[in-house]
């Protein structure tokens, strides 16, 4: 991997971007003084093309998720919903994570109104965001052409071009981790207090994204800053301190209102047990993801022996299912960290450059490591974490061998790490044996010539020796942009989603991103695959049915890997891989992802739904955010996402009834009655709505009306 000729390596910190008293719109453009005239209008590009591509095809997603629209558009129209990340406006029971993710998107739908649009770019607008800090970081101590070839990569990796068209949480986490890092080196640079302030913001703000995730990379951070730090030992030790104060700062004031709030106003915490945000952190959502221990989960049981989640080991990141969403450049990046190191080994303890490769080379090996062991809940999806570290490596080795080119051991260095990408390239791509057949050869010939190339780069002309940079540029990003390109061309729907086309072996792309587990193409048992959903028109909500039902195994009953196809009319159809498509969620209350809404069905829970807190109950988030993003009204969802949340109690559950607060009851299943089983709450409601309450069928879809008792 390479960069073009550069500036000094050891770039002094940034002055001001120009003279002052210029007009506001000379300055962004002509950037720094000391800058190349197209450094600036370079960067500009780079950002306008990373928000056209983000944005291109974005409303074919729909809602994406719709366990989080569902928590959006109840935050657009309940404050407290909005504070606590309430699944509706009632206030029932939150989502499963802490609330900040889903503020900005509720926000935007407060002000546009709801729709695909308004809930999905805030995501792309984080993307860009992250894309813009990278490029900065890197930039500060390296080239522009560095700084731009990484953010670049950023924006072409293909688990970032879906993650930043999504509205799960990992969006604002990416960022705030970017933002940590680069915190983080403008400390290293000046040894200013005010960096680890705002560096134990962005931490603490993460944790109220996505939890205990956000601490990976801190023990990194704080012994990178703690050795390398321009200040005394004793000034160092105070800094850190300031820095996780700040941490609990920005994490803590939430979690301490909810906590103190009395539990009998406010939501149910969902994924708990226990009704506490604590137990969620340290429990489900937290601790249990490394060992697998999840109580409320659909379980872990990782291991080397496999599980639900795919194997553990060295290798699960470049595996079938995760190699193409991230992996494209981590050997050429791992190349290039070590021989940032070394080139830097004789360094003073101060040195910015390697603290930067430290930073970002810390971030990313301790990412690896617990993604490729942890035991619990993994999805593909999760990768995008890796991403922000990728990138600045990538930038950064390039940009300061290509500076020492004329010494053997960087031009082979640099040649070793162009040969690993071709090489990489070349098997990831023929993981999909149909997808561009030939692109794989590009990328291995132009790959292996941009690397013989190399060997010699400095002994070649300038024009010679960028001839050679751009093919290595085409043949390590011509892959990663291929997977990029298919996934933005695509929508995907549910909970688990991939970028990139199907692949041996692994979950694929397509329309709702793929089928369930590893290995399955419909997910657990009983329950239902992808959604096949096609977006509606511009900025419109997703219209279409549902993908399959799992098979009687639970992983599809056909082809590994394969997912159901569109069927709009909440039917059944047959599959090409030999499994059936269904209208309505099965079993656990469709965690997948949730049911069809006919028109009957949108018009019967409509009817005075002003005069209750609850349109209807539903079994499972995501059957309960269909019917909710339907109808714009509110639907609780029994048993939180899973459906396994204590939450409501039967005897709660009767207590509203009672006080007339739910009108109707959604059966689970293909208008059929397999809302729960066992004696757990869930199960306890729907055997005593099925006893008590008269049935309402309309079109294939089963409700039960709470007002009305059944006759004898």
């Amino acid at each position: 991997m390479t960069t073009t000729v550069s500036t000094a390596v050891q770039a002094p910190p940034a002055p001001a971007a120009s003279e002052p008293g210029q007009p506001f719109a000379r300055r962004l453009w002509r950037g720094r003084p000391e800058d190349p005239r197209w450094a600036r209008p370079a960067l500009l590009g780079l950002l306008l093309a990373t928000a056209v591509l983000y944005l291109y095809n974005l409303s074919a997603s729909g809602y994406a998720n719709s366990f989080y629209s569902a928590a959006v558009q109840a935050g657009s129209q309940s404050w407290k919903a909005f504070f606590f990340g309430s699944l509706d406006a009632g206030n029932a029971i939150t989502v499963d994570k802490p609330p900040a993710a889903l503020w900005p998107m509720a926000l935007s739908v407060r002000i546009f109104g709801l729709s695909s649009w308004a809930i999905l770019v805030p995501e792309v607008l984080m993307g860009v965001g992250t894309v813009a800090v990278v490029h900065a970081a890197v930039r500060r101590r390296f080239s522009p052409a560095a700084g731009l070839i990484a953010g670049a990569i950023l924006a072409l990796t293909p688990v970032a071009a879906l993650m930043f068209r999504f509205n799960n949480p990992d969006a604002m986490l990416a960022l705030l981790m970017a933002l940590a890092c680069y915190f983080v080196i403008r400390g290293l640079e000046d040894g200013r207090t005010g960096w680890l302030l705002w560096a134990g913001a962005a931490i603490g703000f993460a944790f109220l994204a996505k939890t205990l995730q956000a601490f990976l990379i801190l023990p990194a951070l704080a012994l990178v800053y703690g050795v390398c730090a321009p200040v005394t030992v004793k000034k160092r030790i105070g800094q850190l301190a300031a820095g996780l104060g700040a941490i609990v700062v920005s994490g803590g004031w939430w979690v301490a209102i909810v906590e103190l709030w009395p539990a009998s106003s406010r939501p149910y915490i969902g994924g708990s047990q226990n009704n506490s945000f604590l137990e969620l952190t340290f429990g489900y959502n937290g601790l249990g993801r490394l060992n697998g221990n999840e109580t409320g989960s659909v379980g872990g049981r990782g291991g080397n022996g496999g599980g639900n989640w795919g194997e553990t080991g060295w290798d699960r990141l470049f595996g079938a299912g995760i190699g193409g969403q991230v992996s494209w450049l981590i050997p050429a990046a791992l190349i290039l960290l070590v021989a940032g190191l070394v080139a830097t080994r004789k360094a003073k303890r101060t040195s910015v450059t390697r603290g930067s490769f430290l930073v970002w080379g810390g971030a990313l090996l301790i990412t690896m490591v617990v993604f490729s062991y942890m035991q619990g809940i993994f999805h593909e999806y999760y990768t995008v974490a890796l991403a922000p570290y990728v990138a600045p490596l990538i930038g950064m080795g390039s940009a300061l061998l290509w500076e020492k080119r004329d010494k053997a051991w960087a031009s082979l260095t640099l040649a070793a790490a162009m040969t690993a990408t071709a090489a990489w390239g070349y098997v990831l791509l023929n993981r999909s044996s149909d997808y561009l057949p030939w692109l794989k050869w590009l990328v291995l010939v132009g790959g292996l010539g941009a690397a013989l190339g190399l060997v010699f780069a400095g002994r070649l002309g300038r024009q010679l020796a960028r001839g050679i940079v751009g093919l290595g540029l085409v043949a390590a990003l011509a892959g990663p942009t291929a997977y990029t390109l298919t996934t933005v061309n695509e929508g995907h729907t549910g909970s688990i989603v991939t970028a990139g086309p199907s692949v041996a072996g692994g979950r694929g792309g397509g329309p709702g991103g793929g089928g369930g587990f590893p290995g399955g193409g419909g997910g657990m048992p009983g329950q239902q695959g992808q959604q096949g959903q096609q977006g509606g028109g511009m900025g419109q909500p997703p219209t279409g049915g549902n993908g399959g039902n799992g098979g009687n195994d639970g992983f599809g009953g056909g082809v590994p890997g394969r997912q159901g196809q569109q069927n709009g009319n909440g039917g059944t159809q047959a599959r090409p891989d030999g499994g059936m498509d269904g209208g309505m969620g099965g079993g656990m209350g469709g965690l997948l992802n949730g049911a069809a809404v006919s028109d009957e069905a949108k018009e019967l829970l409509e009817t005075d739904a002003g005069d209750y807190t609850w349109v209807a109950a539903a079994i499972g988030a995501q059957n309960a955010a269909s019917y909710q993003l339907s109808t714009g009204e509110p639907v609780m969802a029994i048993g939180g996402f899973n459906g396994t949340d204590p939450s409501p109690t039967l005897a709660q559950f009767k207590e509203y009834v009672a006080e007339g607060r739910i009108h109707y009851f959604i059966a689970s299943g293909t208008g059929g009655r397999t809302g729960g089983s066992g004696s757990g709450t869930s199960a306890q409601i729907t055997a005593w709505v099925e006893a008590n309450f008269q049935e309402v069928t309309v079109g294939s879809s089963t409700f039960y009306d709470l007002t009305q008792e059944a006759s004898g």
